[in-house]
C-alpha cells in the first residue's frame, strides 16, 4: 500500500477544542501524528459592565449592524443569552463563523464570498449600508481594521471586548521537540498564536515548516518574527491541512 503523503510528519497543532481535534483528525487520515497543544485560550471580558450595556442595546434593536469575527464571540452570545432582533442585520466574518452562528440559532445575512478576513469584510461591505450604528464585539486584543473601516464607510461602529485572549504555556516536551526538529510541521492559526510561538519557542528550526492560515495571518505571523514556507488559500482548517498534504506531495 502506497505510503500517505504525510507519513510520520510530526505536525504540533496550537489550538484545542473542536477545532484541535478536527485538524488532528484530518492530520491522521493523511497519515501525521498530530501533536495538540493549545497556546492561547479565551477568558471573560474585564469589561463587563460595557459588554452588558452593548448587549442590552443590540437586544432593544439601537444597531442596524452587529458584526462577528470568530466562533468565539458566538459562545459569548450563547454565554449572555444575547437576543438579536429581526430589525439587526448579522454579518460573518467567514464560513466557519457564520456556521457557529447558525448552529447557535443566530441567522447570517451577510459574509464576504472572497477574502474571509476583517480586511475582507470591509472590502465587500453591502454598498446599502453607509450608516447606522455597527457593533463589533472582539478579542481584547483584535486589531483595529473592522472598526477602522467601518468608521471609514461613514458608520458609527462600536468596538466592545467581548472576552480575552490569553497565552497558554506548552509542556517542556513540546518545547523539546521543536527545539531538536523532530517536530516536521508548525500550524499558524491566527495572529494570537504566531505570538505565542515565536515568544515560547523561537528560534524554528530552519527544517520545521511554517504553515499559516491565511494571507493576513502571515502577514502577523512575519511581524512576530517567524518565518512563513506555506499560506493556506484561505481561513478554514481544511485548507490549511491540504496545504501542508501539497507541499509534503511535492
Amino acid at each position: 500500500m502506497a505510503a500517505k503523503p504525510l507519513e510520520g510528519w510530526r505536525v504540533l497543532v496550537p489550538r484545542g477544542g473542536k477545532w484541535g481535534d478536527g485538524v488532528a483528525a484530518s492530520l491522521r487520515s493523511f497519515g501525521a501524528i498530530p501533536v495538540i497543544a493549545p497556546m492561547i485560550n479565551f477568558a471573560s471580558t474585564d469589561d463587563t459592565a460595557g459588554l452588558a450595556n452593548a448587549f442590552h442595546e443590540l437586544a432593544d434593536g439601537q444597531f442596524e449592524w452587529v458584526v462577528v469575527t470568530s466562533a468565539t464571540t458566538v459562545d459569548v452570545f450563547v454565554g449572555h443569552r444575547v437576543t438579536i432582533p429581526p430589525t439587526t442585520r448579522v454579518a460573518a466574518v467567514g464560513e466557519t463563523t457564520a456556521a457557529a452562528l447558525t448552529l447557535a440559532g443566530y441567522r447570517v445575512d451577510f459574509i464576504p464570498a472572497g477574502d474571509n478576513s476583517a480586511r475582507g469584510l470591509v472590502k465587500e461591505w453591502p454598498e446599502s449600508a453607509v450608516s447606522g450604528r455597527v457593533l463589533i464585539p472582539q478579542s481584547d486584543i483584535a486589531e483595529p481594521t473592522l472598526v477602522d473601516g467601518m468608521r471609514k464607510r461613514g458608520l458609527d461602529a462600536q468596538f466592545v471586548a467581548a472576552y480575552r485572549t490569553v497565552g497558554v504555556p506548552v509542556v517542556e516536551e513540546v518545547r523539546a521537540d521543536v527545539a531538536s526538529g523532530r517536530m516536521t510541521a508548525i500550524l499558524v492559526s491566527s495572529g494570537s498564536v504566531a505570538r505565542q510561538i515565536a515568544a515560547q519557542l523561537a528560534p524554528l528550526p530552519e527544517a520545521t515548516v511554517v504553515a499559516t492560515i491565511g494571507p493576513r495571518t502571515a502577514f502577523d505571523a512575519r511581524a512576530a518574527g517567524l518565518r512563513v514556507d506555506l499560506i493556506a488559500e484561505d481561513r478554514s482548517a481544511d485548507s490549511l491541512v491540504q496545504a501542508l498534504v501539497e507541499h509534503a506531495s511535492r
